[in-house]
């Protein structure tokens, strides 16, 4: 999978002795697999749990342990000292797992080491994953030390609670590399063109009860609305996602509200695009609804069962009415999922709804449509512009799609 904000960036990893040096290995593999240049550093303790040639092999780059070991530059033929010049070349110092002593050194500038040397060079963000036993994370100096770094502006993530090198159960447990990779993807993507930017972004399909079991939905998975909210997240806007149920994780680095029908939706999106600079709906709304939900489970009868069902909010089409007084986002980007006639009906409902933007995809294509994690849409703005985007996967639509959005803001 290609992320962006990764993309090309080069990351120092920090691995310190802990038992789950292990994991940093997993991590390292997942960060070269998205494009990143990784830089190992291991402290000695750490080489005691994972051989510097795990590292190497997973990387394809050297791995650093001494703080004395002096380099030749191949390109100039000049000596380099390691520590200076991995703290300039990384957009990203990732320690992981960090000790309860690393995080004591870092908080009192210690730099007895080669990676606590970088720490004290490097202007790259910092970001920790600490690990250690319970009483030793509950301890007041190592979280006096935590609050500390934290008031410096490094980003923390964990640890987390569950089975412990000991045996016992407690907070402790470093954080899955998954989820330090999305907070690197977070931190990296502090800076970017989204920056102090507040989004709103819909994803999932919406549903609306028949009675207590029983409810009216669609096939919507949410993958495009979370993929739009992810990217915004990393490109550094401010993002409130509201979302209908799906089997996605909630994201990190984001505001994440739960709906389930489309009145619930409607009254989300409206307290948090407010005050936003652009709304995305990506969600697929409920049409219709039961009039009348039976407030016990509908028992199975002989006869056929006959519902009535009236329309649920039109939420683009308030938004469109609120944005003709002045309120509301700045920029609205709505979704056409079709089956037929995919042109003719996106052009509509963009004029009908005063949208900015419009994705149409058609949803009956197999490797397009609803669940996959490809989409192929054709973009149709205001103004009149077409554009047809080849098959993709559902990060770089959305990465296109804010793109657009980006120009808008800039021809006001």
């Amino acid at each position: 999978m290609s992320i962006r904000v990764l993309k090309d960036k080069r990351v120092l990893l920090g691995v310190t002795g802990g038992v789950a040096a292990y994991k940093a290995a997993i991590l390292a593999s997942r960060l070269t697999q998205v494009g990143v240049a990784v830089d190992v550093v291991l402290t000695e303790a750490a080489t005691r749990f994972v051989a510097p040639l795990t590292f190497q092999a997973v990387t394809q780059r050297p791995v650093y342990t001494d703080l004395f070991e002096l380099e030749v530059d191949p390109g100039s033929g000049e000596l380099s000292i390691p520590h200076i010049a991995l703290a300039k070349a990384a957009d990203l110092l990732l320690i992981a797992p960090a000790t309860g002593n690393t995080l004591a050194k870092l908080a009192h500038g210690i730099a007895d080491n080669l990676l606590t040397n970088i720490a004290l060079a490097t202007p790259a963000p910092l970001l920790i994953a600490p690990a250690m036993e319970s009483d030793m994370w509950a301890h007041p100096a190592t979280q006096t030390n935590v609050a500390t770094l934290t008031e410096r502006g490094v980003t923390v993530v964990g640890p987390t609670a569950g089975h412990l090198a000991s045996g016992a159960e407690g907070v402790g447990r470093m954080s899955e590399p998954a989820e330090i990779l999305e907070m690197a993807r977070v931190v990296l993507g502090q800076a970017g063109d989204l920056e102090q930017r507040r989004v709103v972004v819909s994803a999932g399909g919406t549903r609306e009860a028949i009675d207590p079991v029983r409810f009216i939905s669609n096939r919507s998975s949410g993958k495009m609305g979370y993929a739009l909210a992810l990217a915004a997240r990393d490109r550094g806007a401010q993002v409130t996602l509201v979302t209908a149920p799906t089997s996605l994780s909630d994201p990190v680095g984001l505001k994440t509200v739960q709906v389930e029908s489309a009145a619930q939706m409607r009254d989300a999106i409206l307290a948090a695009s407010s005050d936003a600079d652009a709304l995305v709906m990506a969600a697929a709304v409920s049409d219709y609804r039961p009039i009348e939900p039976a407030h016990q489970k509908i028992k199975k009868g002989e006869e056929g069962l006959t519902l009535q069902l009236s329309r649920t909010p039109d939420i683009l089409a308030e938004m469109a009415r609120l944005r003709e007084l002045g309120r509301g986002p700045k920029i609205v980007v709505g979704f056409a999922a079709e089956t037929q006639d995919l042109l003719v009906n996106a052009r509509d409902k963009l004029q009908r709804k005063r949208l900015d933007l419009i994705a149409a995809n058609d949803v009956s294509a197999a490797d397009a449509g609803f669940s996959v994690d490809t989409n192929r849409v054709t973009l149709l703005s205001a103004d009149g512009t077409v554009d047809a985007l080849p098959l993709m996967s559902k990060e770089e639509v959305a990465d296109e799609i804010w793109d657009r959005v980006c120009r808008l803001w800039e021809t006001g």
